[in-house]
Order: C-alpha cells, then structure tokens, then sequence
C-alpha cells in the first residue's frame, strides 16, 4: 500500500519512472510500491521476475577473487585489450556510478539523476565546501543480460540533500552503497540494500562527502573513499550491520590518507585477503585523472583498503564510442576460461556496457610476466 508521500512523488515532476527513453521502446509501469524514501518500479514485462539470481552468487572474495589478483600481475601498457561485447542499456541511465555484477545474467547500477546542477563558488569555501548543493535523486537499477532493465528504484526523496549514489560493492549477500551531498566536504550515509528488493538500509552517518565503499566481510568492516578517493575511512560495524542505522554518526577507526595521485578511484571491489600479499585486505579500483588543457588519464589499480598503498597500477585507453575513457565510473570483473574480463559502463545517460577481455599473448612487459600468476 503506497502512503501519501509516495503517491505524491510519483505523481509529481520529480525523477523519471520509467525515463521517456523507456516509453519509446514500448516498456511500462506495472508495480508500484514504496517504503520510507524507497519508490521501486517494476519494468513490463518483469514482473514475475526475480531481480537477482537464486542462490546468490558468491562475492569476489569467496571465489574469484585471488585469481583476478595475480591475473591482474600480468598486465600492463602493453596489454592487447579484446572487446567480447558491446551491450546497450535502455533507457536513462542518468550518470551511473557503480556496478554489481551479479552472474552472467545481472547487473546492479548504482546512478545519480542530477535536476538541478551545482555550481561553483565565485569565492569558496562557503560553510566548508566549494559549491552549491545541487538537486538531483539516487537511483538504483537492475538490468539483464541483454541490456533491459529489470527494476528501477529511486531512493531518496524530493530535496534531499544526499542525492549522490557512488560506487557499490556486493558482499555475497548485500549490495554496499554510499549517498552523499554531490560536493567535498559535505555530508554522507552508508547504506546496504538487498538484490531481491533493491531496499535500502542505512547503516551510518558521516560528516564528509563519501564516494565509493568495498565492504570486508571477514572482518564486519566497511572502507569508504571520500571525495576524489583522497581519504579512506573505515568502520567496524558490529550488530549495527544488521538493522537500521541509530541517530549518532560514529567516527571511523582509522582515517588514511591515499598516497597515490595516479587516478580518482570511482568504483571499486573487495577481492578479499590475499596470499599474494601476505594477507593484505585487497580492493580493485576503477577510476580517471582529469589532467592539464582536460586530458582524462583512466586506469585501474589494486589497491590495500587498510593503508591505501597501491599495489599494482595499469593505466587503461580505451574509450567509449562516445570517446568517454573506459575506467569513468563503474566496474566490475570476472575470471573466464583462465582470462581477466573487466565489466566498464562510461558513459551518461546513453550507456552501454563495454566487456573487455586482457589477452594472454600480450607483449611481454619487462618487469613483470605471467609467471607470477600460476
């Protein structure tokens, strides 16, 4: 049963369910339902369709996730990129921010719809930050293997100021998130949300923007990149994981500062604790540099979610047909027939998801080779 709020934001003017995009290819509203600041929309002909696969599958770290560690070792400048396949997204994707692939047959979007845009200070900071709020909504979305989107659930009401959904990790059983005031030194909460309901539970507050989050399940604890990946912060989040989020805002355990300059990480996944680096808690991370006369360097990185030290870092070319650099936003990886498949989805609004595939046969790059990797 929808109350008053929700059958007063669907009817307003407010964030686009299903987009215009998605009326034109014949696609409609069949469900609606709403809970606290959740609209969810089930996409004709879907609903009888399960949003994620049953069993869930296992997370990076229960599985793939030491093999993607030392294939990630044979990488390099010199790495032949092959494209397997370009897949349309219908409809708005807005701006997409992360991505959970949940098997073959599903992808988690995390994207933000921007209304009102900010805008900078003539003469910042202005209460600590360098621009105006902006308005916008959080969205997250589900799509198949074929580019039709499944489910889109926008979770945060009309003036909200934490409209900003960053990158998402997936645990094996929850999708971790952050939604944050779209500025720097702001403000933010975690939330995790479940693949069957897309619902969100807000799990804590926290005085700062925050962007992209991995999630280490071995030690119930949470990583989260503030604005520009600049500072990583980390909780232990205890019984507090399993229900709402309580009024105070705790403070983190530790606070790192990140010494590497390479890229901004955008979207990352936690691979787990690694042999290779004697037990090290290890994230991969996606992510781009905007440089001088606004030459985007894009490039992927794994990365210690305890101290922020890179462990090893590519830079990545490719662009989008939209000439987008791959690494924008969202990522994720897999592991097929003994290849690294990297999962990119660039672009705004229009989106497709690029799958690259790193070649074996690449050119060998002194100082390093795929010995390390067997």
């Amino acid at each position: 049963m929808l109350d008053s709020y929700s059958l007063h934001r669907i009817t307003s003017a407010g964030p686009k369910q299903p987009p215009a995009a998605m009326s034109r290819v014949n696609l409609s509203i069949l469900t609606v339902s709403a809970i606290s600041i959740f609209v969810l929309v089930v996409i004709y002909p879907f609903s009888h369709i399960p949003f994620a696969p049953s069993p869930l599958p296992p997370s990076h770290a229960t599985s793939d996730g030491e093999t993607i560690i030392r294939l990630f070792q044979t990488l390099g400048r010199t790495t032949a990129w092959e494209s397997i396949a370009n897949i349309s997204f219908q409809g708005d994707t807005f701006e997409p921010e992360g991505l959970v692939r949940l098997g073959p047959d599903r992808y988690v979007i995390s994207c933000g719809e921007y209304t009102e845009h900010t805008q900078k200070y003539p003469h910042p900071p202005i209460n600590g930050t360098d621009r105006t709020p902006g308005k916008g909504f959080a969205h997250l979305m589900v799509y198949n293997g074929k580019g039709e989107r499944i489910a889109d659930a926008t979770m945060t009401r009309e003036g909200d100021a934490e409209y900003h959904n960053g990158g998402i990790d997936y645990d094996g059983r929850w999708i971790w998130g952050t939604l944050a005031q779209y500025r720097p030194n702001s403000t933010a909460n975690v939330y995790k949300a479940d693949p069957y309901s897309l619902e969100p539970r807000t799990i804590l507050r926290y005085n700062d923007h925050l962007g992209t989050i991995v999630r280490d399940s071995t030690k119930n604890s949470i990583t989260a990149l503030n604005w520009g990946g600049r500072n990583a912060s980390t909780w232990t989040l205890g019984d507090g994981a399993r229900g709402n989020c309580c009024p105070q805002r705790p403070k983190p355990g530790s606070t790192i500062r990140n010494p590497s300059y390479f890229i901004d990480y955008q979207d990352c996944k936690w691979l787990g604790r690694s042999e290779l680096y004697h037990g090290a808690s290890v994230m991969l991370c996606s992510g781009v540099a905007t440089l001088e006369h606004g030459y985007s360097l894009g490039g992927i990185a794994l990365v210690d979610a305890n101290s922020m030290q890179p462990l090893a870092e590519v830079p990545i070319m490719l662009r989008s047909l939209h000439g987008v650099r791959m690494t924008q936003n969202p990522v994720d990886v897999s592991v097929e027939d003994g290849k690294l498949r990297f999962y990119w989805l660039p672009d705004q609004h229009n989106s497709t998801l690029y799958v690259y595939e790193a070649q074996p046969e690449s050119p060998f790059e002194y100082g390093g080779g795929p010995s390390i990797a067997t």
